[in-house]
């Protein structure tokens, strides 16, 4: 039964969790919707949905606009964020836009004031264009040089080869904590410990670990980490810049504006708040910020433990049974560390003409590039085929894919386009 969630050796995932989504009710042309496309977004349980309403039907108010018991904004949303990541104060929680907002204040505002034209900045080969071109950008206007650490043929960063990277120039190493293109899961505590031992200042894109595992920013060290809600079954438009806080202070305004300062006078300097403050400038996303602290105690009642074992379990499944199909191969080693991603290609056959032959079997996946060209074109490939699974999918869900893929066949893009490849 499609209800039948696997269970892990220790806890499952509750049989009832599916009930919890409303859109998984849907069917496409009279099949049940298989998604599995929850690298690129999640759904939203009803928990989180209920909680994006009721502010807007109970709460709604411009915080800290008004002397009214509304729009006295509660810290708790922060509080939330904080001790999901374990952080060490609720003013080291930063809200953006995603994941790619934060990477871009980063590059603009902290980072112009740290990097020259003398200096380095390094990325890793797996990078998502969201931690990449802030930072090819960053040296283009500063004249510093961009250092990719190459991958390896798993596509996977090699400890040796990133401190091989690292010099005295190098002012800020930009990581990926999981590939989105295929779950692979980087050493990170390692290549931070690394990268401050050369004097550089880490910056973690946390987009798909944190809706996989338990993320503990103190124990992994790193001076910024951020990730995007909506990947995490909150809500689009709200996502999480974590800062030390001595870094956070080193960053200048990314936007000035309501909010960001003490007071203004034409004859006196701007005196601009502490952060958070004087990093969200304007209106917040204050009902975003309630839902995604609703999707983060979901997430926290489920277990990431047992979230965890859940991929695992869905992952090993899925890599069995490709193994399974001719003409298929699984790119990478999923299973060596599962983080909820299966990429595969097949042989002769277009990756957009896998993704078309599935989504007419009621089945969504990402085929493409994935927004990682330098990725692809590092292992050689046009682009793969990414199924990426949440506490939603099941086993059966993997066998339905399995047997939609062995009637997939050429079709227009493999005909017309076969070099051709976009997104």
């Amino acid at each position: 039964m499609v209800e039948m969630l696997v269970a892990s050796a220790a806890r499952a995932v509750p049989a009832t969790v599916r009930g919890d989504f409303p859109i998984l009710g849907a069917t496409s042309d009279g099949m049940p919707l298989t998604y599995l496309d929850n690298a690129a977004t999640a759904q939203k349980p009803q928990a989180v949905l209920d909680a994006l309403v009721g502010y807007y039907a109970t709460a709604n108010s411009n915080v800290g606009r008004g002397y009214y018991r509304l729009s006295h904004a509660s810290t708790e949303r922060y509080e939330v964020v904080r001790r999901f990541l374990n952080a060490g104060s609720a003013d080291e929680i930063v809200f953006t836009r995603n994941t790619t907002d934060a990477v871009n204040m980063l590059a603009d505002s902290w980072a112009h004031g740290q990097v020259g034209p003398d200096d380095q900045v390094l990325v890793t080969g797996m990078e998502h264009n969201s931690n990449m071109l802030p930072w090819r950008r960053l040296c283009e206007h500063t004249g510093a040089e961009l250092v990719v650490v190459p991958v390896d043929h798993a596509g996977r960063v090699r400890v040796p080869d990133f401190r091989d990277a690292l010099g005295p120039r190098v002012r800020v190493a930009a990581i990926a904590h999981v590939s989105n293109v295929l779950g692979t899961v980087n050493p990170v505590r390692d290549l931070v410990d690394a990268a401050h031992r050369a004097g550089a200042t880490v910056v973690v894109d946390g987009a798909q670990a944190v809706p996989h595992r338990k993320v503990d920013v103190r124990a992994l060290g790193a001076d910024f980490y951020c990730f995007s809600e909506h990947k995490a079954y909150g809500p689009m438009g709200i996502g999480v810049l974590y800062g030390r806080r001595d870094r956070l202070e080193q960053l200048e305004p990314y936007q000035v504006g309501g909010g960001t300062v003490k007071g203004v006078r034409l004859d006196a300097p701007v005196r601009y708040v502490p952060a958070p403050g004087r990093l969200e400038a304007g209106t917040p996303n204050v009902a975003g910020a309630v839902a995604l602290a609703a999707a983060l105690d979901y997430l926290d009642e489920l277990g990431l433990d047992v979230v965890q074992a859940h991929d695992g379990l869905l992952v090993r499944r899925a890599v069995e049974a490709l193994s399974t199909v001719d003409r298929i191969r699984t790119v990478g080693r999923p299973g060596a560390d599962p983080s909820g991603i299966v990429s595969f290609t097949v042989d002769g056959v277009h990756p957009y003409d896998v993704g078309g032959h599935l989504d007419a079997h009621g089945i969504a996946v990402r085929s493409g590039v994935h927004c990682a060209n330098v990725f692809l074109d590092a292992l050689g490939l046009l682009g793969t085929v990414r199924m990426s699974f949440a506490v939603y999918n099941t086993e059966e869900e993997v066998e339905r894919v399995a047997a939609a893929r062995r009637t997939v066949r050429p079709g227009p893009w493999t005909r017309d386009h076969p070099n051709e490849r976009f997104l």
